[in-house]
């Protein structure tokens, strides 16, 4: 029997080892031979994306799995716990009492991977070329709430904000705040190209587009990481299956993103002794959005029908053949405040009675003809069948005719759905960080990424700002709880699933337990590589 590695969450978005690997040794991997991780995920420059390995444009799992690994950002999410602590900062807190001033003080010695001199100016200059640029695919809205940032002296850094926010370190751990040189990244221009200039653990010593890249051990680097490897090669495939062939004949040590549920099951009861399979609790979510904008979709009696008549179990069991879970609200397990509001609202069954009067009280015709769009590559090549299971369901009821349109171009299908050409069409979300207002305010706050036509001024302007106001997580369940009750009821967003995390491995390869974190990225200094067996 394969062997297996499960992972249990310490705390809520972090993981810790229930099993030891199957490696041994000291899995340093410092002997020159390259850990090489293989992966679906695809960075092609275009029209639509020149610059794909900008922190400024990049907001998505792919892109961050490079910038965590590349980048710097003042504060870090650590092994086990939810608080993030200092990485490139040597310290930081709010110097305040409301929580709208914040204070970092950086480490001594610092450079970028180009020899340059890191200093507070860089960090100043990276947050407000970070809002400046306000690149529609980046994540500018993670800091929108930054007023000014101050450096009175060339190892502090002051940021002021505009309300108080308490999970304003959790974003200064994210790559919105990576930390770029002035002297190659132009303040209101973007980096185009494949080079990264950081200061993170890695150097990014070549990027072959649709083939591999290739991440060296930076001489330079300062910072609370522990390398366990030299050198990591990520080597891109165009399929599941072509990498998991790589995996077994040994071209290849990992693959993460992305597996197949078959591919998943299969590894999980195999017999080859020389593969282990790590599995971890999972935050990610994938959800579908309505285009309130649309004449049809507006109408919410449409978006409760749909609501109704979704059998997330059958697609948790027949789809994905149990390796997600049914998720019955935006906030998903292990987060808190998460509550069932949509199996509140619409029950854990769907209903077909329940659907139709939706529709007849609000005098709607039926079959209602929607179209559901979805990217055919970017969450993995099980999403096709996901939404053709949607299309049986809805249509099941003969409440509705769908039209199924699958899209390969990942940044022509931001564009659309960002331009609200689509009616209903589905996304996956990876958290920035572990706390439900992760969750929540990218969606319908201000600034909200996926450019919503709807807008809940409840959310927006009360339940957010009000949460923000809180140190004690604990303290903001009842709003959170509120916000998760009006989506449920309004149904500008319906969550499908949660995810859970699956990484394969080599059975030399060591620290597999520790290499994913809560934004589902691969942490390729934890890599090590000792002895099989």
């Amino acid at each position: 029997m394969n062997r297996k590695l499960l992972v249990l969450p310490a705390i809520i978005g972090l993981a810790t080892p229930l099993l030891a690997g199957c490696g041994s040794g000291s899995g340093s991997g410092n002997d020159g031979k390259p850990i090489v991780v293989g992966t679906t995920d695809t960075f092609q420059m275009s029209k639509d994306n020149p610059a794909p390995l900008d922190p400024a444009t990049g907001y998505d799992i792919g892109s961050w799995n490079i910038f965590y690994n590349t980048y710097q950002t003042l504060l870090r999410f650590p092994r086990s716990g939810t608080d993030p602590e200092p990485e490139a900062a040597k310290e930081c807190h709010f110097t305040d009492s409301l929580g709208e001033q914040y204070r970092c003080t950086l480490r001594d010695g610092l450079t970028f991977s180009n020899g340059h001199k890191l200093t507070s100016e860089d960090v100043k200059f990276s947050i407000d070329r970070m809002t400046g640029i306000n690149d529609p695919n980046g994540p500018a809205s993670l800091l929108t709430n930054i007023d000014k940032v101050e450096t009175p002296d060339a190892s502090t850094v002051v940021f002021h904000l505009k309300d108080p926010d308490s999970t304003f370190p959790f974003k200064l751990a994210t790559p919105a705040a990576d930390i770029v040189d002035p002297e190659t990244y132009q303040a209101k221009k973007i980096h185009e190209g494949y080079s990264v200039v950081g200061s993170g653990p890695y150097t990014l010593s070549s990027f072959n587009a649709g083939k591999d890249a290739v991440f060296e051990k930076n001489p330079s680097y300062k910072g609370s990481i522990k390398l366990n490897n030299s050198k990591i090669e990520l080597k891109f495939f165009t399929s599941s299956a072509a990498m998991e062939a790589a995996l077994k004949s040994g071209e290849i040590d990992v693959m993460n993103r992305t597996m197949t549920p078959d591919q998943i099951n299969r590894l999980t009861v195999g017999t080859d002794q020389n593969i282990k399979l790590t599995e971890a609790p999972g935050t990610e979510i994938r959800y579908l959005v309505f285009n309130t904008a649309d004449p049809t979709v507006k109408q919410k009696a449409v978006r409760q029908a749909f609501a109704a008549l979704i059998d997330r179990e059958a697609i948790t069991r027949d789809v994905y053949q149990r390796t997600t879970e049914p998720l019955y609200s935006l906030v998903p397990q292990g987060i808190t405040s998460h509550t069932n509001s949509f199996f509140s609202k619409y029950g854990e069954q769907p209903s077909v009675a329940k659907a139709r009067a939706y529709l007849h009280d609000a005098h709607i015709t039926t079959p209602v003809p929607l179209t559901l769009s979805y990217t055919t590559n970017h969450y993995g090549e099980t999403t096709a069948a996901e939404f053709k299971k949607l299309k049986s369901q809805l249509e099941a009821s003969g409440l509705f005719s769908i039209t199924l349109q699958g899209v390969s171009d990942w940044n022509g299908y931001k564009a659309s759905y960002r331009a609200h050409k689509y009616q209903v069409f589905g996304m996956g979300w990876f958290p920035d960080f572990p706390d439900p207002d992760n969750y929540i305010a990218p969606f319908f706050g201000a600034d909200d990424f996926l450019n919503l036509a709807y807008t809940n001024t409840t959310i927006r302007d009360q339940i957010i700002k009000s949460t923000r106001t809180k140190t004690q997580r604990s303290g903001t369940v009842t709003d959170f709880t509120t916000a998760q009750d009006i989506i449920a009821a309004d149904v500008p967003i319906l969550p499908v699933w949660q995810g859970k995390q699956y990484l394969a491995a080599r059975s030399d390869i060591t620290g597999t337990e520790w290499a994913l974190n809560s934004s589902s990225t691969t942490q390729f200094w934890e890599l090590g590589r000792g002895a099989s067996g």
